[in-house]
């Protein structure tokens, strides 16, 4: 168990549990681009973790630029969601891998979905390391899912509590006597 900011959380997946998603997801993108030069796109803070585990399996000519994209503050959504570094321009006519840490209700990945066809990708898709997909709001596909989890909040391995808990190279779920408060 550890704690962060006011809460406990408790350990959902070992970084070894980790590596074994991570070659999973790997694995299916090397299937599907390893001929396509795709330019990867992670989504700041979050992914960032993700990403570079990601990147590090994969044996192939892409390149790696970063997004923000923000719609959080504390444990929940805001339903609003905020381009803080927007999609480079060398996107147009590439082949787009987004980059996830973490898909709930789907309304930033729609948003940046839109926002890849209007910069005029040539195709886009998701990679997430976790999805929520009884929370899922938006008419979204995510391509390549690492996990799907049940919903209660999750941090470390990237994602965080209001700025803490990024560092951890495990995942933790919030405890469930914390849940109920």
């Amino acid at each position: 168990m550890i704690t962060v900011n006011d809460k406990h959380f408790n350990l959902l997946y070992s970084p070894e549990q980790i590596d074994k998603i991570i070659d999973k997801v790997a694995e299916q993108i090397t299937r599907d681009y390893s001929d396509k030069n795709p330019i990867f796109l992670p989504v700041l803070s979050g992914a960032f973790m993700f990403a570079s585990d990601l990147m590090k399996r994969l044996d192939f000519p892409c390149e790696i630029s970063f997004i923000k994209y923000s719609s959080y503050a504390g444990m929940r959504t805001t339903g609003k969601v905020k381009s803080i570094i927007g999609i480079p321009e060398r996107v147009k006519g590439r082949n787009v891998v987004v980059i996830e840490d973490i898909v709930e209700t789907g309304f930033t990945m729609q948003t940046l979905m839109e926002d890849l066809k209007a910069a005029g990708a040539a195709s886009s898709s998701i990679a997430a390391f976790l999805t929520k997909s009884s929370l899922l709001k938006a008419p979204i596909k995510v391509d390549y899912v690492g996990v799907d989890i049940n919903p209660l909040f999750v941090v470390g391995y990237g994602l965080d509590y209001d700025g803490y808990g990024r560092n951890y190279p495990s995942l933790y779920q919030l405890a469930a006597e914390d849940a109920e408060k």
